[in-house]
């Protein structure tokens, strides 16, 4: 837990970091804001800055180090997500988690990284008519998003219970499965390190977020961070682009710049472009939202399985059949809080479950959702820092064709625990929404979605994104490395604009 000394530090940090980035803005506006310092922002800021543009990055969430980050689950829900933990769509049927802190998901994500498939960037390419999504245009990319970051594969010498019984259920019903790959480096599993408690940041620095990689450098190159400071409206014009915010000390700010960069994710970029009245010019916007719906499956066994020591996932399925069936299956797990929150049921029997914690295998069958949602926008409410802002509504359901999917690997799941001995199979039934994409599609046209092949908004000279709200559908696998690799060429595209 963060000590009162130590959060008042943050926030005098954060006020100071505004400061002088008003001090700078006095002296000359900059060439670029970029909203959002987490996956995309990053890099778009580390690019930017290496390129010679004087960048402003305004994050809504707390710049924390390995030294500060949660030490417990609570704390880390309370500290590092929108809506203290979880926001839940409209029918209340799937949790979304969303990250709010300097590195984004980067901090509470597995930072698991995988290239798409030809199955997902093809779909990618019918959808947006973007020619950059192919196996042979995305290499490039893929690969210099790779060449900066450090990866293993999770050791199979270092899995824990849980990982052996998704092996061993896998091989006896002859379904394929893989490593996992990871941005990490030099993980001390054999020391006792816990990614569980990984989710609230690493205190080894061996995952590779943000923090780590994208945002030193950006620092370095003379990028200007001000964390804690949530952007309530954004306006353009022919002479440059203004951005509203209220700072840690509850001041409201007006920057203004050249270029602004979007990097605020599905959710936080739609919110924030309906509240500056974007929706006449850009009428999909806040449509096509996906979120991989997932439901984690819990199996009880007789022995300790350790589900939550060591790599929480180490397995990933590789099975022709799942892919072409819509899911896949990774071996996962939580802390209690999310654990309790999972496993239905009430009462002397909920409680019976969670005595057994230690006795728990769990495995995820992750949807590779055909129907779309929509962000909108509520009531308005005050945001972090006090300001009267428009919360989002997050509308999400799934489809016949989405439950099938999502039945099919629970179907899958079941199998692998009554192949591995468990004696009682508990599916979980809210859906977790981690992977948020969409909003704001890649497009040929604004009739089908939001942003052109040059990664500026339609009908706009100066506001550009390439984060993942311009994923035009649900690709099926983790989309980090993806995230990354569209954002450089979103940079790319920024700095030749600027030439």
């Amino acid at each position: 837990m963060r000590s009162v000394q130590e959060r008042a530090g943050a926030r005098t940090s954060a006020v100071e970091a505004a400061r002088k980035a008003e001090d700078a803005e006095r002296a000359g506006r900059y060439d670029a804001i970029v909203v959002g310092a987490g996956t995309s922002g990053g890099i778009m800021a580390r690019d930017l800055s290496e390129a010679g543009m004087r960048v402003l990055v305004l994050e809504a969430g707390q710049h924390m180090s390995r030294d500060t980050y949660p030490r417990n689950e609570l704390d880390g829900n309370s500290q590092l997500y929108w809506g203290g933990g979880v926001e839940l769509t409209t029918d209340a049927a799937i949790g979304i988690l969303r990250p709010r802190v300097v590195g984004g998901g980067g901090i509470v994500n597995q930072a698991l990284m995988d290239r798409f498939d030809d199955v997902a960037l093809d779909d990618f390419r019918a959808a947006s008519g973007h020619p950059l999504f192919s196996v042979e245009a995305m290499a490039p990319w893929y690969g210099d998003v790779e060449g900066r970051t450090a990866l293993e594969d999770v050791s199979g010498r270092t899995r824990n219970g849980n990982a052996a019984i998704f092996a061993e259920g896998f091989a006896a019903n002859g379904y394929r499965y893989k490593p996992l790959r990871r941005a990490q480096s030099a993980c001390d599993y054999e020391g006792g390190a816990s990614c569980v408690e990984c989710l609230n940041g690493c205190r080894l620095d061996s995952k590779q977020s943000p923090n780590v990689t994208s945002i030193p450098r950006a620092l370095a190159a003379g990028a200007t961070l001000v964390p804690q400071t949530e952007v309530g409206e954004v306006s353009e014009d022919a002479t440059g682009v203004t951005v509203h915010a209220r700072s840690a000390d509850d001041v409201d700010r007006t920057y203004t710049a050249d270029r602004l960069v979007l990097a605020s994710g599905a959710i936080g970029n739609s919110r924030l472009l309906l509240a500056s009245g974007f929706e006449r010019q850009l009428p999909r916007l806040g449509h096509n939202f996906f979120s991989h719906p997932q439901y984690m499956n819990i199996g009880v066994y007789d022995e300790p399985v350790g589900a939550f020591r060591g790599p929480l996932q180490s397995y990933k399925s590789d099975d022709p059949g799942f892919r072409r069936q819509g899911f896949k299956l990774e071996n996962v797990f939580a802390g209690p809080v999310g654990i309790s929150m999972l496993v239905p049921g009430i009462g002397a029997d909920h409680a019976d479950v969670m005595k057994q914690l230690d006795r728990l295998g769990c495995v995820e069958v992750a949807v590779r959702d055909t129907n779309p949602g929509r962000i909108r926008l509520g009531k308005r409410t005050k945001g972090v820092n006090g300001a009267i802002g428009y919360a989002p509504v997050i509308e999400k359901k799934l489809n016949a064709e989405d439950r099938r999917r999502r039945d099919l690997g629970m179907d899958a799941i079941r199998n692998i625990f009554h192949a591995t001995g468990a004696r009682r199979v508990i599916h979980g039934r809210m859906g977790i929404g981690l992977h948020l994409m969409g909003g704001l599609a890649l497009s040929e046209s604004p009739s089908t979605g939001c942003v052109g092949h040059d990664f500026r908004l339609h009908g706009s000279r100066r506001i550009w994104t390439g984060d993942s709200s311009t994923f035009p559908n649900a690709p099926g696998i983790n989309p980090s490395l993806t995230i990354q690799a569209i954002s450089a060429a979103a940079a790319a595209a920024i700095t030749e604009d600027a030439r």
